[in-house]
């Protein structure tokens, strides 16, 4: 995995701007939408990203529930257009090996699903391959192990992994306590520009929109309708 080139810098993709940044995601289906586009093509949909503005893009590796594939990422890592976030169920360190073998910048680390000691085993691991771990976060506790472990990439999910329901009080309860020096992401609940605008509100640095984009006749023309929001800084 150390012999692939080292991957594109999503800390630097995600700060190069006043604005929030899009990270747009590849997504087929998914346990709370069903289908959402079965035949999207991964080469073709991360060019439309791209050419949209995306600013990262997260790739869905997991095949059961969300239709996704490690060749989705290869393919996507492989174009080098934009940083790319392996998304899937981690809990194994060979997981962000074969991530970073593939040509991933990032992969996601769900707090609620390790218990403390593992979160940070596997930041660890992250960082030593040369990768960003990108953990996500529901609770003011998970907010302050995602901290305490190093990452400097916090994404908070409004949606509810057990119910699957959307709560946009969960954005905006935690991303104002994420640490300035951190970069914050909005994740689920994006589907308009107004969206767009409300995370900035609550201190978003970006935002991870993945079924309104995978579902669009036209990705990029449904990305850049997201892009140019300006952030509001937060104080935290």
């Amino acid at each position: 995995a150390l012999q692939v080139p080292a991957p594109p810098d999503i800390l630097a993709s995600l700060s190069a701007s006043g604005d929030v940044s899009v990270i747009a995601e590849l997504k087929r289906s998914s346990p709370s939408k069903g289908a959402i586009n079965v035949s999207l093509d991964a080469s073709q949909q991360v060019q439309a990203y791209a050419a949209g503005g995306a600013a990262a893009l997260s790739i869905l590796t997991e095949p059961t529930e969300f239709g996704g594939s490690m060749e989705d990422l290869r393919i996507a890592a492989a174009l080098r257009l934009a940083p790319c976030i392996r998304k899937d169920f981690i809990t194994d360190a060979v997981q962000l090996v074969e991530a970073r073998q593939a040509g991933a910048s990032a992969a996601l680390l769900i707090a609620r699903a390790l218990p403390s000691d593992a979160l940070f085993e596997l930041v660890f691991v992250a960082r030593t391959l040369g990768i960003e771990p990108l953990v996500e976060v529901r609770d003011e506790g998970e907010l302050d192990d995602a901290l305490a472990s190093g990452a400097l990439l916090i994404g908070v999910n409004n949606r509810n992994l057990e119910t699957l329901e959307v709560d946009l009080l969960t954005c905006e309860r935690l991303l104002p306590l994420v640490p300035v020096t951190h970069i914050a992401i909005f994740e689920s609940g994006v589907y308009s520009r107004a969206d767009v605008e409300r995370a900035a509100q609550y201190g978003a640095d970006a935002v991870l929109v993945g079924s309104s984009v995978s579902a669009a006749t036209s990705p990029a023309d449904a990305v850049s309708a997201l892009t140019g929001v300006e952030r509001t800084p937060r104080h935290a």
